[in-house]
């Protein structure tokens, strides 16, 4: 894999909606908890699976989760709905990780209550550093798959009872919502949210 194609990352290769991707959303900064709500469940469900494979379920999962409205979510009985969705061909069809995705909302919302936006308590773990964290990579075998943030991150919401959301899994999580921009250097991305 090269490390720029076209101007930009080249794990975003030549596929049309990996490069939307790549252009559009990966590092931007969120904050709204909807969409970081999202992220959450996309890269969960991620785990063991390529980020493409994912994208191209993305409308499955908006379609299948109630368009990520994380209380809606929480509301869903995991009982009659993991036996539901193990039908529905637009997600990835784990037992596991769809019963997840629901108690994960449960949790997502304890934290709400307790920080005030989950946005909040995920600044919670970056100790009023400057966001982005701006890492200056010149090549893909560079990026790191963790991070201190994401280890303390995954090890405090595995604590509170969140799955399928371990370090590497927070790591792409914080690269994905823009808390660190890890575009490498000469990509056309790189300083469109700060400059450096």
């Amino acid at each position: 894999m090269e490390n720029l194609v076209d101007g930009r990352c080249g794990w975003a290769g030549t596929d049309p909606l990996y490069v939307e991707y790549h252009d559009r959303e990966w590092g931007r900064p969120v904050t709204d908890d909807r969409t970081l709500f999202e992220f959450l469940v996309l890269e969960s469900a991620q785990a063991g699976l390529s980020w493409l494979t994912i994208l191209r379920k993305r409308e499955g999962y908006r379609e299948a989760f109630h368009g990520f409205d994380v209380g809606k979510v929480a509301r869903m009985d995991p009982e009659t709905e993991v036996e539901r969705l193990m039908h529905h061909g637009g997600i990835i069809r784990n037992r596991l990780k769809i019963r997840h995705t629901i108690e994960n909302a449960r949790r997502f919302i304890a934290i709400q209550e307790e920080f005030g936006s989950f946005y909040q308590y995920v600044l919670s773990f970056f100790n009023d550093r400057p966001l982005p964290v701006v890492n200056h990579f010149e090549t893909l075998a560079e990026i790191p798959a963790t991070s201190p943030e994401s280890d303390a991150m995954s090890r405090d919401m595995r604590k509170r009872g969140f799955r399928f959301f371990g370090s590497t899994i927070c790591y792409a999580f914080l690269q994905a919502t823009g808390f660190v921009d890890d575009h490498l250097e000469g990509c056309r991305c790189k300083s469109r949210n700060h400059a450096h």
